[in-house]
């Protein structure tokens, strides 16, 4: 079973393979958008079979504890994703941290939907999986997700240099972090 997060406006649902063809829609619908700040992908991409075996991965890391993919839906059409949200390389133990990705459809920005789901995916991350510390990798040129994780208290912490691979070309990112002051 799948796990579900409300928030006033939004409904955040862990995806799973069913929501693949829904999951692709919302990547292609937003691709040129996204292009700017994500990773290269060939035409496989743009499958919805593609989406299906990485949502049955997710699933997987789900399971184990290392991974969790939720969709972004307006409580009024649970029909269409409006975002993303991912947790990931979760590592327990000492480290008890993750890494935190998110996106929001072109035509659904600036409407605070970006700032409210990720809101209740770090009350997740802190509360119900009992994590130290999420961190969040952004490209400098991307001020939108930087006021985002600003607004919600992640700390700056320093530059990333040629981090991940953008459009062929390796990007800085600024590195922000979060910790959860109540696990100290």
């Amino acid at each position: 079973m799948s796990i579900e997060l409300q928030t006033k406006r939004l409904m955040l649902r862990e995806l799973t393979p069913g929501d693949a063809e829904m999951f692709c829609d919302f990547l292609l619908r937003n691709k040129e958008f996204f292009s700017a700040s994500g990773p290269e992908y060939d035409k496989e991409y743009e499958s919805p079979e593609y989406h299906r075996k990485m949502l049955e991965r997710s699933q997987i890391e789900s399971m184990d504890g290392r991974h969790y993919k939720f969709g972004v839906f307006l409580k009024e059409d649970k029909s269409r994703i409006i975002g993303s949200a991912a947790l990931s390389n979760i590592a327990m133990g000492n480290f008890m941290s993750c890494f935190l990705g998110y996106r929001i459809d072109k035509k659904e920005n600036s409407k605070g939907y970006a700032t409210e789901a990720i809101s209740k995916v770090i009350d997740f991350a802190f509360n119900e999986l009992k994590l130290h510390r999420i961190e969040a990798n952004i490209m400098p040129a991307n001020t939108a997700s930087i006021k985002v994780v600003k607004k919600l208290g992640f700390v700056y912490e320093g530059d990333s240099k040629k981090y991940l691979k953008i459009n062929g070309e390796w990007e800085d990112h600024q590195h922000y972090v979060l910790l959860n002051e109540i696990t100290d």
